[in-house]
């Protein structure tokens, strides 16, 4: 669902398959592009990030897809952009003592990409509010267990289980990267119900995000 808003607006659309997953190359506002579904967790979506980078040669990556909302202020179908990504089930000190050596704990988004995603924006209308901010990734559905305790230690906008390994796969390759997540569950509407109901809508929302991103791309050129 969070792939199926992209694949009737990818031109000459090609169909490969490597790692048990499907790559799907064409164009997006005449933007080469490959896009997929990496699967959910941190292991598949880090899988799919290197081979977008070894075997397509791609030199941006947007995660775009759904997340839950952890800021009391965030709504079912707001936006979130990333900052800076850090993993919420990581001890801080081994990304920091071990490989990649980290300055601390967060990733840091794309300051370019950060400012086109702004361009986009506004110029779209879009269901929500958007906001740019810091998210947290952990192999878990967070519903009401946990969610004090990451509130407290990270005070992130959002919580996903792939955009903190995505953006580790992309720091170590030196290739820009941003996130764009859409609101599906809160605090207030929490639980894996309420992310089934809203996950379709949320996804077409990051899509739209999306194709703005990359026709500011195309802008750029």
């Amino acid at each position: 669902r969070e792939v199926a808003p992209f694949l009737p607006i990818v031109d000459e659309r090609k169909e490969t398959e490597k790692a048990k997953l499907k790559f799907y190359e064409g164009k997006i506002n005449d933007v080469e592009v490959v896009t997929l579904f990496s699967g959910v967790c941190k292991v598949n979506a880090a899988i799919a990030t290197q081979i977008l980078i070894d075997t397509y040669g791609v030199d941006v990556i947007i995660n775009a897809g759904t997340a839950g909302g952890m800021n009391p202020e965030l709504e079912i179908f707001d936006s979130v952009i990333s900052t800076e990504v850090a993993y919420h089930d990581v001890a801080p000190n081994i990304l920091t003592e071990f490989h990649p050596w980290l300055e601390n704990v967060y990733f840091k988004a794309d300051q370019e990409l950060l400012t086109l995603t702004r361009k986009a924006v506004s110029k779209i209308e879009l269901e929500g509010n958007v906001y740019w901010g810091r998210m947290v990734t952990g192999e878990a559905f967070i519903a009401d267990e946990g969610r004090q305790k990451i509130n407290e230690q990270y005070n992130p906008l959002t919580v996903d289980m792939e955009t903190a390994s995505i953006a580790h796969v992309c720091y170590v390759n030196s290739i820009p990267f941003i996130s764009i997540r859409c609101v599906t569950d809160t605090a207030t509407h929490s639980g894996t119900g309420h992310f089934e109901e809203n996950c379709q809508h949320a996804s077409s929302i990051a899509k739209d995000i999306t194709v703005a991103l990359l026709a500011e791309l195309h802008n750029k050129k």
